[in-house]
């Protein structure tokens, strides 16, 4: 691609919405990626409907965003390993206004933070679910928009309760 943004419709997989394609005046996009000869083996993957990440033989750890070197132990011995596509969400972000093409024509979308079954947290968005159902824990699993990686509910997937933390109030309660 060398620099260039690739269309959504250059992308075979995931349905192309008229949100996804580009805009009519022709400008620039801010939701496909810039791929570079280092990424290209993970979007390739992620145009196939496969999430990669980086494994570092090293320390044997799993790395998320890409990068040539283990951020764990230093180690240049990483490799691409598919990942299982299973998350769960750590935190999230109702967005309901975005100037930049084409988030404005989708909004509201859900921003998010997940842990990967392997170990990383990955920035993604999460999608075919009601803001109002989404839980700190609750099980995700990977799908594809445009050939970017983002997540959905998994069905029959056990969500997690957030820790019980104890009000003020309700800790210094004694019983008599």
């Amino acid at each position: 691609m060398s620099g260039e943004r690739a269309s959504s419709e250059e992308r075979p997989s995931g349905e192309v919405r008229a949100a996804d394609r580009a805009p009519a005046s022709g400008g620039a996009r801010f939701d496909l990626p810039e791929v570079d000869a280092f990424t290209r083996p993970y979007w390739d993957a992620a145009a196939e409907g496969r999430l990669l990440i980086r494994h570092c033989a090293g320390c044997d750890r799993a790395h998320h965003y890409p990068r040539e070197f283990c951020p764990h132990c230093w180690s240049e011995d990483v490799r691409w390993r598919p990942a299982s596509g299973h998350a769960t969400l750590y935190t999230w972000s109702v967005v309901h206004r975005n100037d930049l093409p084409p988030f404005g024509e989708r909004v509201p979308y859900v921003a998010a933070v997940v842990d990967l079954a392997e170990g990383p947290r990955m920035m993604t968005e999460v999608v075919e679910c009601e803001d109002g159902a989404l839980r700190i824990g609750m099980g995700l699993e990977v799908t594809f928009r445009a050939g970017v990686p983002v997540f959905r509910p998994r069905s029959g997937a056990v969500s997690f309760p957030s820790p019980a933390v104890p009000s003020p109030s309700s800790a210094s309660k004694t019983t008599s």
